[in-house]
């Protein structure tokens, strides 16, 4: 992969059944974060699957904000 831009987020949400809605967009990315962090210490994915994950989250937000 190419950096943060080729990460596709919503697969690798879809993938683990990750779907949050709350009505709040900034909340919903905070939710997001929590969950990959914990797939992390789950052992359910790897580390740099992780970070790749935060960074798309992270991008993510500066959209928002």
């Amino acid at each position: 992969m190419n950096g943060r831009e080729d990460f596709d987020l919503q697969s690798f949400l879809r993938r683990f059944g990750l779907f949050i809605y709350t009505g709040d967009p900034v909340g919903d990315l905070i939710l997001l974060e929590d969950e990959v962090r914990e797939l992390y210490q789950l052992g359910m994915i790897e580390k740099e699957e992780m970070l790749e994950a935060l960074g798309a989250l992270k991008q993510q937000y500066k959209k928002q904000t």
